[in-house]
Order: C-alpha cells, then structure tokens, then sequence
C-alpha cells in the first residue's frame, strides 16, 4: 500500500514540475507564433529564386 501512496506522490510531482515548464514557455512567446514557420518552409523555394534573379539582373 505504501508504494501506491509514493507513485502517487511521485506522479503529482512529476505533473506539477510539467505544469510549470508550459507556463513558463508560454510566458516566454515559445507558442506565440505557430502558423509562419509552416508557411515559410512552403514558400523558400521561390524566395531562394528570387535572390537568384536579382543577383543576375545586376
């Protein structure tokens, strides 16, 4: 019975220590912007083509 109250213990403390890992990388902007660097990994093709044909131009 006294190893069911020490991983429950064990468990509460592992669950608190997460908590405020998440807390604390959301109050530094670690989930502030989700959306762009998806897009920007679609769209550095064309902007890799692009410094190409400026650099050509010249």
């Amino acid at each position: 019975m006294s190893v069911i109250y020490l991983l429950l213990t064990l468990s509460i403390l592992v669950a608190i220590v997460f908590f405020i890992a998440f807390i604390y990388s959301v109050k530094n902007g670690q989930y502030d912007d989700a959306y762009t660097p998806s897009v920007r990994m679609l769209f550095d093709d064309e902007l890799v083509i692009d410094k190409i044909e400026k650099q050509t131009k010249d």
